[in-house]
This record gives structure tokens, C-alpha cells and sequence, in this order.
């Protein structure tokens, strides 16, 4: 007895090919409402050239984005979510998110479009239904709904139909047509007729929607067996068989209808058709597809939004029912707000804004494909060739300049809340599981800058802190990390550093582990920092190679930081890194402060700067103006101490730093402290200070394996005392 074959599962997901998912709903909704409804004023108010511009100008920015859509969607597997999906991929998760919330809203308030342009056909056909418009346009959007609300996949199939009965619409039309063919009248509708309310700008604001429906295809990329062959092919064949159709339409129109006819409130392409009827079955059936169209692609971009769970808030509308995983929560919730707009708008009202947002995911989708190709990142690798970034900014420069120039107003409007979105998004610190365009833009621009501070010839004018900080396991010495980055004022470089001694043979392991302990360190506690992990057996050799090794180009290190320590057992290793780090004219600072703080992480009292030669007062004024920088230090006041002889000219000492001042444009007390101790005249002056820099010279003469003496007696001044000595290549003066 022969086995049956089992049958298959029933829970198999619904999958769409080229024609069905891409170029069938894509020319629906091209071949729509527009078309059938207000084409005709169209061509009256522009005449046939201007008409044929307007096709042409909205054709070029529908081909330049159709060519991004093809490069991006071929770049990567491309899932549901359509254009929202595409960018925050490519631009990140700030811009998927506004395009998401945006384009969603254009498509649910364009089902708002379709609804209304089918009441009116319908009512043109049937005047005595005996129902307002907002009455048919409610129950017609009901029935929208309970058709998308049941399943995509019958919706698909029925569009088969509807696409048969709209081409034989417009061949009703076309034979009609050219049946009242007249030359005079193409001639006499070739130029334009605008009028104050109606300019090329808001003539063309009228028509784009027309050609918006190449998005329909791309809402439904995690329908589609083959996104990255479909894409293309069928968006591509959406726009040229439009464009013909379109072309065709106007010269038809132009060439049978005269200017008050045009410009009339008549359904002008049904009067000339050669079967009417025809003409309101496309009409109806065009309409009601679009609203279809849009029906079923916008709940599919707010679910893939709800599924990345950027809005916690949104989740509830993630969740798929049946097997193809129907988005039927966000169905409900397009519903309603294209119901809204039923009860609120008309046709001339909604098309501009439907305009506005279509616009801005359009610039969108070409920023995207610029930026992948400007960046030359090496993850762009699209099958599909025929486009190079510079189509993509000039398709999303004429999408930004043609949203100006139909509404300033409403531009600057949308644009706006887009911004206001992006930050939103942006301070929610959004931790997603893609890359993003955001990582290879930062790369390139650091790859040029860094070449460019290759070339150019270093000038103390331009000195920036390039601090590496010796900070151990960072999390148990805090206060050296803040000090680092206090001093950097997020003007320069902060590595912290940390060593481990042993065979790197052996450590490989425990190296990864604390490098990424050190960088979460980093992350929490929000430091503006790099980390740095050694493996070394002697600690003095691991510090020569991170002077030596880390950085690159002008972004090396130029300054050692070093945490103060009492015991003796490491005061070989600090005498040893001090010698090193000057030989390799790097400068120094070391700091000796109060290791648990309290939460204001900042001492009280003035910033103090102990002068005691020019080439490290140079360094510790900068650092502290630097340090004046933070808003934890901003309201501090910063005192210049100069201890002069008993026998010298206070008054030529004051006028000397306050020249030092006024050249190095920093405001600070100047103290003159006459003494014959100068050490204890600062101890008395600085008691009660919140910080103190004082300068020291590392190669200070004493026992090999010694600190030197004047580092050992100035560090032990009260408060914390950051010790500083200057390589030389600081200049206030600069």
C-alpha cells in the first residue's frame, strides 16, 4: 500500500513573488485616485507641458529613490518593516525611528485618500445613494479593514482582478479619447493656466501622491519569497509602466477635453471614455485597492517598529496572529486614525500632507544609500549596481527642496518634529542588535582627520590634553578616572590604562575579560574615555609599550597620570615610570586626593595653582582653566599663588602674573605670598582649598629607585594636591 504524501502544514506562512507583492500593489496605488479624480486639473491648470514636467520631475525623484531602495534592500536580508526596516538598518535606530512613526502616518492617513476618492466616484456614479459622503467613506474604510483585518494573503490575489479591470478602464478611456481626438484642442492646452491659489508648486503637491505607491511593494518586504530580486525588478517595472501610462493620459486628456472642462468639477476621463461604466469600475476598484494597499503595508511597518521595542509603550502592537504572523493589532489602530480622517478632510486637504511625509521618507531612504556609499563601508556590498551616491543625495536634496517649495511652512513643520523625535530616541539610549551607518561615518571622519594631523606640523597653539591614566582596575580607583576626565574637558584624549602582570601566553583570556570590564567601567559610569589592557610581566615594561604603542598619529598620548601611593613596595615602579615618561617628553601628572567621596565627587574650596617656574605654571594654568570647564568645578574660583622673597617687589610680582593672565586669557586672583619658606607659606594659604597644582621635576637628583624630594614634601599638602610637570609643549601665549 503506497504511502500518502503528507500534506503541507497549514501553518506555512504565505509567501509573494514579483508580480504579486511588488508590481501589482506597487502600480495599484500609482494608478489610483489621482489619476482617475484630479489628473485632469492636473493638465488644466499646467497645460500638457507643464503636466509632462510635473510627471517627469516626480518620476526622477521616484527613480532615484527607487534606485536606493534597490541598493539598500540588496544589501542586506531584508525582513518586515519596509522603508523603517531599510533605514534603521543603514542610518541606526534614531532614524528608522522617526521614518517609522512618519511614514506610518502617511500611510494610514493615504487610506484616509484612497476612502475618499472612492465615495466620490462612487457617488458621481450612483448621485441618489441617499448617504452623505462621510457615511460611505465610514462603511467603505470598515470594509477595508475587515478584508486586511482577515489576512494579506486573499487581499493579494483579489488585487489580480482589480488590476484586469483598471486596464481595461483606461483602454475604455484611451479608445474614448481618441475618438475626440482634436488637434485645435491639444494646441490650445498646451500651455499653463495657474491662478493665485493654484501655482505649479501646489499643482505638483496635488499629483505626488500619485506616484508614492512604489513604497506599497517594499511595506510588504517580510511578505516576499525574494526581497532583494522583487525589489527591484518590480518597483522598477511599477515606475515605467506608470510613467507610460501617465504620459499617455495627459496628451489623451489634452487632446479631447477643453480648459474649462479640465479645470471643471466633471469626472472629465469617464464623459470622454468610450464605455463609462468602465471608467467607475477602475475607479472604484483602483481606490478601494489602494486603500487596500495602504491598509495592509502601514500596520506592517508599526509592527516591525514594536518588535525592535525602541517605544516599550508599543510592544502590545509587536504581536502577529496565525501563521504569517498578521499584524492585526496595529490593523485596528490604522483603522481608526484613517477613520479620523474620514470624518475630518477631503481629497485637495490631505494630498499635501500626505505630500510632506511621503517626501521625508523618501530623502530618507537616499540619505541612507549616500551615506553607505560616501562612508565606502566595506559592509556595502548591494547586488544591484546601477547606482552611486551621488544619485542618492541628489535624490534626497530635490525631496528636501521640493518639500520647501510647495509649503515653507509645513517643511519646516514636519521637519522639526523629525528633529524632535531623533533626540527623543536619541536620549533613550536605545540599545539595539544592528549596526548602523553611525560607527563607519565616525571611522571615515577620524581616518581623514587623523591623515590630516599626519601632514601638519604640530603648533603649542593647538596642544589638547592626551591623557593616559594608570588607574589599575578603573572601578576601585574612581577618583583617577575623574580627574582624567576633568582635565580632558571632553577637549582631548582619556585612556585609562590597566596592567597585568604575567605571560600573555597565559592571559589571553583574562586580558578580554578585563578590557570589557573595563569598558562596561566606562560606559556606566559615562566617562568619555578609551580602555587600555596590558599584559606584561614587568610593570615598568608595560608602561614603556603603552607610551610607546597606543594611539595613533597626533592622538598618542602626551601625558602620564598616576595615582599618588604610600607604600613603599611601589615607589621603584613610580620612580621608574616618572624617568620613562620624561625621556619620552611626555608630561606628567600625579594625583594625590581623598579616594572615597562623597556623591558631589568634588571637594570644596577654591582651585589654587602654586607658581613656581613658567614652564609647569603654563601647563597647571591650562589644566586648571580645563578643569573650570566641568560644571561640577564652573562656580570654583581659581587662585594664582606666587611666593616671592622677603626682599623682592610684591608690586612687580603682581603686575608680572596678572601680564601672565591677561596674555593666556584667563581669569584668575593673583596671591602674592612674600616668604623665606615658600612651602609653608602655600601649606597656610592653600588650608581649606579644594585643590591644589604644583609643579615637579622628575629628574631631581637623588638615589636611584627615590622620588624626589620636593615631590614627597609637596604632596603632602592638605587637600588634594595634583602634581605636574610639563614637557614643554604648552604655550599661553598661543
Amino acid at each position: 500500500m503506497k504511502k500518502e504524501k503528507p500534506s503541507a502544514p497549514s501553518s506555512t506562512p504565505t509567501k509573494f513573488g514579483t508580480f504579486g507583492g511588488v508590481f501589482t500593489p506597487s502600480l495599484l496605488t500609482i494608478l489610483g485616485v489621482i489619476m482617475f479624480l484630479r489628473y485632469a486639473n492636473v493638465v488644466g491648470y499646467a497645460g500638457l507641458w507643464g503636466a509632462l514636467v510635473i510627471l517627469l520631475a516626480a518620476k526622477i525623484i521616484t527613480v532615484l529613490t527607487g534606485l536606493s531602495l534597490s541598493s539598500v534592500s540588496t544589501n542586506m536580508r531584508v525582513k518586515g518593516g519596509g522603508a523603517y526596516f531599510l533605514i534603521s538598518r543603514s542610518l541606526g535606530v534614531e532614524f528608522g525611528g522617526v521614518i517609522a512613526i512618519f511614514f506610518y502616518i502617511a500611510q494610514a492617513v493615504a487610506v484616509t485618500m484612497y476612502v475618499i476618492g472612492f465615495s466620490e466616484a462612487l457617488f458621481s456614479a450612483f448621485p441618489d445613494l441617499g448617504l452623505s459622503m462621510r457615511a460611505v467613506g465610514s462603511i467603505t474604510n470598515l470594509v477595508v479593514f475587515i478584508c486586511v483585518y482577515i489576512g494579506a494573503g486573499w487581499t493579494i490575489r483579489l488585487q489580480y482582478g482589480i488590476l484586469a479591470v483598471l486596464l481595461l478602464s483606461i483602454v475604455s478611456f484611451a479608445v474614448g479619447a481618441w475618438m475626440n481626438f482634436s488637434p485645435e484642442l491639444l494646441q490650445a492646452n498646451l500651455t499653463t493656466h495657474w491662478t493665485p491659489e493654484f501655482s505649479f508648486f501646489t499643482v505638483f503637491a496635488l499629483f505626488f501622491p500619485a506616484v508614492t505607491g512604489i513604497m506599497a511593494g517594499v511595506n510588504m518586504s517580510g511578505d516576499l519569497k525574494n526581497p532583494a530580486k522583487s525589489i527591484p525588478v518590480g518597483t522598477f517595472a511599477s515606475i515605467a509602466v506608470s510613467a507610460l501610462i501617465y504620459a499617455g493620459v495627459a496628451v489623451l486628456l489634452a487632446a479631447s477635453s477643453s480648459r474649462s472642462e479640465l479645470l471643471g468639477d466633471g469626472f472629465v476621463m469617464k464623459d470622454k471614455a468610450w464605455l463609462g461604466a468602465l471608467i467607475y469600475a477602475g475607479v472604484i476598484s483602483a481606490t478601494l485597492s489602494s486603500a487596500l494597499g495602504s491598509m495592509m503595508g502601514a500596520p506592517r511597518i508599526l509592527q516591525a517598529f514594536a518588535r525592535d521595542n525602541i517605544f516599550k509603550k508599543l510592544k502590545w502592537f509587536a504581536h502577529g496572529s496565525g501563521a504569517s504572523a498578521e499584524p492585526r493589532r496595529a490593523v485596528i489602530l490604522t483603522f481608526l486614525i484613517s477613520q479620523v480622517g474620514i470624518l475630518a478632510g477631503d481629497l485637495n486637504t490631505i494630498a499635501p500632507i500626505i505630500t510632506m511625509f511621503f517626501l521625508l521618507t523618501y530623502g530618507t531612504v537616499n540619505l541612507a544609500c549616500f551615506y553607505e556609499g560616501i562612508t565606502q563601508n566595506p559592509s556595502f556590498r548591494p547586488t544591484f549596481r546601477f547606482n552611486h551616491w551621488s544619485a542618492a543625495l541628489l535624490g534626497a536634496l530635490g525631496c528636501l527642496g521640493i518639500m520647501f517649495l510647495i509649503n515653507a511652512v509645513w517643511a519646516c513643520v514636519a521637519i522639526v518634529l523629525a528633529a524632535g523625535l531623533y533626540v527623543l530616541i536619541k536620549r533613550a539610549k536605545i540599545i539595539v542588535q544592528w549596526g548602523d551607518l553611525d560607527s563607519g561615518l565616525a571611522y571615515q571622519r577620524a581616518r581623514k582627520a587623523l591623515l590630516k594631523l599626519e601632514q601638519e606640523r604640530y603648533h603649542p597653539k593647538n596642544w589638547r590634553p592626551s591623557i593616559l591614566a594608570l588607574s589599575g582596575g578603573a572601578w576601585s580607583r574612581v577618583h583617577l578616572a575623574e580627574y582624567a576626565c576633568w582635565l580632558s574637558a571632553n577637549l582631548g584624549m582619556v585612556s585609562l590604562g590597566q596592567v597585568i602582570e604575567g605571560d600573555l601566553d597565559n592571559y589571553f583570556e583574562r586580558r578580554r575579560i578585563a578590557e570589557e570590564r573595563l569598558r562596561k567601567f566606562i560606559q556606566a559610569e559615562e566617562f568619555s574615555a578609551f580602555p587600555v589592557v596590558v599584559v606584561e610581566d614587568d610593570i615598568n615594561a608595560a608602561v614603556k609599550a603603552m607610551l610607546q604603542c597606543h594611539g595613533v598619529g597626533g592622538l598618542r598620548p602626551n601625558t602620564l597620570l598616576l595615582g599618588w601611593s604610600e607604600d613603599p613596595e611601589k615607589i621603584p615602579f613610580f620612580s621608574e615610570a616618572l624617568l620613562v615618561a620624561r625621556k619620552m617628553q611626555r608630561s606628567i601628572i600625579i594625583v594625590s586626593c581623598e579616594e572615597e567621596r562623597l556623591d558631589d565627587h568634588v571637594p570644596s574650596g577654591p582651585i589654587d595653582v602654586w607658581w613656581n617656574n613658567p614652564k609647569e605654571g603654563s601647563l597647571m594654568l591650562m589644566l586648571a582653566y580645563l578643569l573650570k570647564r566641568n560644571h561640577e568645578w564652573r562656580d570654583r574660583p581659581l587662585r594664582l599663588l606666587r611666593p616671592v622673597g622677603l626682599q623682592d617687589d610684591a608690586e612687580s610680582a603682581t603686575k608680572k602674573m596678572q601680564l601672565i593672565l591677561s596674555v593666556a586669557r584667563i581669569e584668575a586672583e593673583v596671591v602674592i605670598l612674600p616668604t623665606a619658606d615658600p612651602l609653608a607659606a602655600v601649606r597656610e594659604v592653600a588650608d581649606g582649598s579644594g585643590l591644589l597644582f604644583a609643579g615637579f621635576d622628575p629628574a631631581e637628583e637623588g638615589p636611584e629607585g627615590t622620588l624626589p624630594a620636593s615631590l614627597c614634601r609637596t604632596i603632602d599638602l592638605p587637600g588634594d594636591v595634583i602634581m605636574v610637570y610639563s614637557a614643554g609643549d604648552v604655550a599661553l601665549q598661543s
